[in-house]
């Protein structure tokens, strides 16, 4: 369970105190759940690390029972759920006045609960992508924020404790619940105890059953009646992709080349090995060929369809600072000369990588300067199936 210090639910004050339950319900069994040790060991932590001194005294009695559990109404209904805790009477003066607690509890950021029964991988990259408009402020902690992930979350017991804790907290909750009663109780909850909260995968659920015409499963993708399926030619096919990728890094096996859905071209330390194990796990073969002065380029590397190949290009004093810091991890001396990292052979071995792609107009250069693997590889993937499916291409021969 959560300690006291996170999340006030016995009530020795009025605010927050529990309704007394009607006689109807106390006459219903009660069953007992067993305490969180994870979420308890998790709200420690962030007590520790705020500074604040743990009260060891009262961090379990608030919560448990003797018997060390919880007790929760059997009745389905999530009504019986929420009674353990009575919503705040006035949001804004009880956010004033707990201000201060929350800073030290969450380390001084604004706290953002991501919840979900799988992985939380979709709800995890979808805050982040949404995150990225606020750069501006966040980056100079003008509003910092803290992501908490709770992943497997598949009864609603844990579900009411986490939205409990996001309520003391203040956090905003976002979830992912492919079941529909959880992704309820989830709106229900936030909904009586004050809490920011969205679903993310509801609503576009809701709109592919509408515009298929059928209804959605309700399981997460790693329910165990899902998992009884069998494997799908994709994973085969992704597992394959991968293997090949890895056998043809930095030019091996250039004999291999007509093999691979895309080829990537470029001087050393432009991410073709990055990109390429991204792209592989999308179930793409992929190849990279380096390109190294006073070095042959592989012949196969101009015999294959040159529709495949994408040639990668960087900012010269961004592939010095690379270089260098590679250098430092591989243990060379900074004092050491060498031409790695050099200024001078780096503009060199730039503008000979240029010539060879002049040299071949049918590659598209992409500038990766700047750009995440994944913002590079949508490029890729753009001009793949563009070609794959004979689109107009007016951008070949440009940079992206």
């Amino acid at each position: 369970m959560i300690c006291s210090s996170s999340l006030h639910v016995s009530g020795s004050g009025t605010r927050n105190s529990p309704s007394p339950p009607s006689s109807e319900a106390s006459d219903e069994p009660v069953r007992k759940i067993k305490a969180s040790p994870q979420l308890n060991r998790w709200s420690r932590a962030r007590t520790i690390r705020s500074g604040r001194k743990l009260d060891r005294s009262t961090s379990t009695e608030s919560l448990l029972t003797k018997s060390g559990s919880l007790p929760v109404r059997s009745q389905p209904e999530i009504e019986s759920l929420l009674l353990p805790m009575s919503p705040p009477n006035n949001k804004r003066d009880s956010r004033s006045s707990s201000s201060d607690d929350e800073k030290e509890g969450n380390g001084g950021g604004i706290p953002i609960f991501i919840l979900s029964d799988g992985t939380g991988w979709t709800a995890e990259h979808a805050v982040n992508a949404a995150l990225g408009q606020f750069d501006y402020c966040l980056i100079d902690g003008v509003c910092p924020v803290n992501t908490h992930l709770f992943s497997g979350i598949d009864d609603v017991d844990k579900l009411m404790e986490i939205i409990k804790q996001a309520a003391k907290e203040r956090a905003m909750v976002v979830y992912t619940l492919a079941e529909p009663s959880m992704a309820q109780s989830a709106k229900q909850a936030c909904q009586h105890w004050g809490v920011a909260s969205n679903d993310i995968l509801g609503p576009l659920t809701d709109a592919i059953a509408g515009h298929l015409g059928v209804s959605p499963s309700g399981l997460s993708r790693w329910a165990p009646e899902r998992q009884k399926t069998p494997l799908s030619e994709e994973y085969f096919r992704r597992i394959e992709a991968v293997e090949f990728t890895i056998k043809q890094d930095d030019g091996a096996l250039p004999r291999n080349l007509d093999m691979a859905d895309i080829v990537l071209t470029g001087v050393s330390r432009t991410g073709k090995t990055p990109l390429s194990i991204y792209l592989a796990q999308k179930g793409y073969k992929v190849a990279n060929v380096p390109i190294v002065m006073n070095v042959d380029l592989p012949k196969t590397l101009f015999e294959v369809n040159p529709e495949k190949v994408f040639a990668l290009t960087i900012n010269p004093v961004v592939l010095q600072s690379i270089r260098r810091a590679r250098a430092k991890t591989l243990g060379l001396n900074g004092e050491l000369k060498s031409n790695y990292w050099d200024m001078d052979y780096v503009k060199e071995e730039l503008e000979y990588a240029g010539k060879i792609f002049a040299q071949n107009p049918v590659w598209p250069v992409i500038e990766v300067t700047a750009k995440a693997i994944e913002e590079t590889a949508v490029i890729v993937l753009r001009l793949y199936h563009d070609r794959k499916n004979r689109c107009s291409m007016p951008r070949i021969s440009k940079r992206y």
